[in-house]
């Protein structure tokens, strides 16, 4: 991997990898430089996935020379690289914290989605979450989140047999919209002609309900929306994600009908991401709730079988109890899919990513006391 990874080292240079288009019209105009010049060097860091001023031939030798003293490309540094049997991918990328965050590549027929972090761990604390039990470091920076797609399509083309990133998911670890200005500045560059030129259905952000950055999301962008719905009541959303404490349900619905309003395809639709928990919400009576929670809102819902991971209390349910649950919203009108378990075997599947990170929170430290403490008392249950 050592050849896709920069060798500038100067902090104090601008890192051009994480500027949005504007930004980067903003910076040539600040060196005296005309417009154009942006959209060149646009296209040599983000199409042909060029690090080395040298090598961008289209720009004079003045302005390559002043390039190389004042700025640079620097993408992260990948710290490990597996790829499975299924053909699913996983970086381990080591951000300027130091802290170790993880993008999972899952290809398809049609198509090849990465899943990209926002942030180093996660502060939001879903109890069925890996990441969330990790704590919160810090938030990536743009350059280290559209870090992760310009490393993975340079690696990908390397392959033995070559893929390609066609969309891509803001489903790794952290919560995109607690880190919203980085978030928006990487999704325009996925989004631009110039760079990565995906479409505004092949971007998307999932969000937990950050409620007031949801409702701002909509002046800055047209992208895919998700929420990480778990639950159609707010008793037990509660339990499962502690946010919806601070932003019930009826806020959160209030704001994704806004975001909807806001594109200018009617067609849209948000997709309501649901991770299925044995004998916790995945009980006829839990469909009912999501089916009336969800009867006025254009949508397709994906339901995640559980992913079981070390000193989880969850358990994922039977195939029988998940295709109950898919045929109970079917009938409701809903269209819902059950999505496949991919990468579990390098620990790249939903819900698994935990990457290492420094805990500010000194949350894994307490999970890590919970556990001690609960297999103790396991222990002492035998003790004859």
């Amino acid at each position: 991997m050592h050849n896709i990874i920069a060798t500038c080292k100067n902090q104090e240079k601008t890192n051009l990898l994480g500027l949005s288009p504007t930004k980067m019209i903003d910076f040539f105009a600040s060196i005296g430089e005309k417009q154009f010049r942006a959209s060149q060097v646009l296209q040599w860091i983000h199409q042909r996935g060029i690090d080395c001023f040298s090598e961008m031939t289209n720009l004079s030798k003045s302005l390559r020379d002043k390039l190389t003293t004042i700025a640079m490309v620097q993408p992260p540094k990948v710290s490990y690289f597996k790829e499975s049997t299924d053909g699913t991918c996983k970086w381990i990328i080591q951000v300027t914290s130091g802290s170790l965050v993880e993008a999972v590549y899952i290809p398809e027929n049609d198509r090849g989605t990465l899943c990209v972090s926002s942030q180093a761990g996660c502060a939001l604390d879903c109890s069925f979450c890996s990441t969330g039990k990790q704590g919160f470091n810090s938030n990536l920076s743009s350059s280290e989140i559209i870090g992760s797609l310009w490393i993975a399509n340079k690696h990908l083309a390397q392959l033995k047999q070559p893929k390609k990133v066609t969309n891509v998911v803001f489903m790794g670890m952290g919560e995109p919209l607690m880190n919203f200005d980085n978030v928006v500045d990487s999704m325009q560059l996925m989004m631009h002609d110039l760079a990565y030129g995906l479409s505004k259905r092949k971007v998307t952000l999932s969000t937990s309900g950050v409620v007031p950055a949801l409702l701002k999301l909509a002046d800055y962008t047209n992208a895919s929306l998700a929420i990480s719905l778990h639950a159609g009541t707010d008793e037990l959303r509660n339990q499962l994600v502690p946010i919806n404490r601070k932003y019930p349900l009826k806020q959160l619905i209030a704001a994704v009908k806004h975001y909807m309003d806001s594109l200018s395809d009617s067609k849209r639709v948000v997709t309501i991401e649901y991770t299925l928990l044995a004998g916790i919400n995945d009980l006829p009576e839990h469909a009912k709730s999501v089916a009336k929670l969800l009867k006025n809102i254009p949508c397709k819902i994906n339901l995640i079988p559980f992913n079981q991971f070390p000193g989880s209390d969850y358990q994922r349910p039977s195939n029988n109890a998940i295709h109950r649950f898919q045929r109970s919203l079917v009938e409701q009108g809903f269209y819902v899919t059950i999505r496949k378990t991919r990468g579990d075997e390098i620990n790249a599947a939903c819900g698994q990513l935990v990457g290492s990170i420094e805990d500010k929170t000194k949350r894994n430290q307490r999970h890590l006391q919970k556990l001690a403490s609960k297999t103790t008392k396991n222990a002492e249950t035998i003790t004859f």
